[in-house]
């Protein structure tokens, strides 16, 4: 059965990785639901966040070809009550209706709705929350003269993981660039090279 999937892909930021991602995709036909990227809590190490509605046998063999690319480091698949997530939106409605209408505000009072820009034509508001959280403030504020509206993709945090932050620190421990390498032959190069 299809679901909401969210991947988390951890990646170094290198140019021609999200054409590489999309073509993973567009293979399989597979639409993306939403998309985002962002700097991670590592320095160099970028974050994607990709929401898909597909099987979870379709999703498994997603993250097994994404893992694939060299640049990715790992790939997390989680589904909704695993993750913690959260959308912007912003709504522009005319400042006129919002002055007269008591209830106008009253309603972007329950929906947590923030004010970023007021002007004599109209006023935009942000929200964050959940799809039916946005949606709901859409219908409501839609029957009041809504100019405009725009949504962000979903960010995500995996609520059990702790990313691959701990990983990537322990690989830099570890690094094995950092230790000298001894080679016994190094020394004495005159002796083994002469013909």
């Amino acid at each position: 059965m299809k679901q909401e999937h969210t991947l988390t892909v951890y990646s170094e930021n290198q140019v021609g990785l999200l054409n590489k991602i999309a073509i993973i995709f567009s293979r399989r036909k597979i639409n993306l639901e939403s998309f985002n990227s962002s700097p991670s809590e590592i320095e160099k190490i970028y974050r994607f966040t990709i929401v898909v509605k597909e099987t979870e046998e379709v999703v498994r063999n997603l993250v097994r070809q994404i893992e694939k690319i060299v640049d990715v480091f790992k790939v997390f698949n989680n589904t909704n009550d695993e993750i913690i997530w959260q959308q912007i939106a912003l709504y522009k409605v005319p400042t006129s209706i919002i002055m007269k209408d008591a209830k106008v505000e009253r309603l972007l009072r329950q929906f947590g709705a923030n004010v970023v820009v007021i002007r004599n034509d109209y006023t935009v508001f942000e929200a964050t929350g959940q799809d039916d959280e946005i949606n709901n403030l859409l219908k409501e504020l839609d029957k009041y003269g809504l100019i405009e509206f725009v949504r962000s993709s979903r960010i995500a945090i995996i609520k059990s993981s702790e990313g691959v932050h701990k990983q990537v620190l322990d690989m830099q421990k570890n690094d094995p660039r950092k230790s000298p390498i001894n080679n016994e032959y190094l020394n004495s190069k005159s002796k083994i090279f002469q013909m």
